[in-house]
């Protein structure tokens, strides 16, 4: 029971920093508001992640392996049918970015400020996170080259995980279907 309290505890933090990241930057934020948010001083923190560029690591570790696990999972799962694979990708990162807009926020400002060799395991996560698409997309436009398919995924990307700014207007079900609707229309553009 107390290795459940310790990783509920962990997930707290991360998510309570990735707010904070989120709205203020890594530098506008001191180990004491980390631990005032989470109902803690900020020396205890200390129990859990050795720095604040440990935490930081850590969440975008964290995002980064658990996209790449879904992306696996949906892809394998529908090895036999593309279209669908290619479906549930979208299906599964547009969840992502409208559940935790914050996440993409702080990986686009702050993975310059993640220390070695941590950034170097998150590129290579994300890369491989684009291969699953890339691999999915290669099946429905067997025409078109790799960096091309490559360059579309990015794209592709680019639109679902502007959810920080473009998803307060609309409620959930309709934004997740516009995503939907966009991200397969950009992906399959010349099909």
């Amino acid at each position: 029971m107390a290795g459940r309290a310790g990783s509920d505890r962990r997930a707290e933090i991360l998510r309570a920093a990735a707010d904070l990241f989120a709205a203020r930057g890594f530098h506008g934020v001191s180990i004491d508001d980390l631990g005032r948010a989470v109902g803690t001083s900020g020396p205890a923190l200390y129990r859990h992640f050795p720095g604040k560029e440990a935490l930081l690591a850590a969440i975008l570790l964290e995002v980064s392996e658990r996209l790449a696990a879904d992306g696996k999972e949906r892809a394998e799962a529908w090895i036999d049918d593309p279209r669908r694979a290619l479906e549930e990708l979208l299906r599964g990162h547009i969840r992502f970015a409208l559940t935790e807009p914050a996440l993409i926020t702080v990986h686009d400002r702050e993975l310059d400020n993640v220390p070695e060799p941590h950034r170097r395991r998150i590129r290579r996560l994300q890369r491989g996170y684009v291969e699953q698409w890339v691999s999915v997309l290669a099946r429905l436009r067997p025409e078109a080259d790799p960096p091309t398919l490559r360059a579309a995924v990015h794209a592709a990307f680019g639109l679902l995980n502007s959810t920080p700014h473009s998803a307060q207007e609309l409620a959930p079900d309709p934004m997740a279907e516009l995503l939907l609707a966009m991200g397969r229309a950009a992906l399959l553009a010349g099909d």
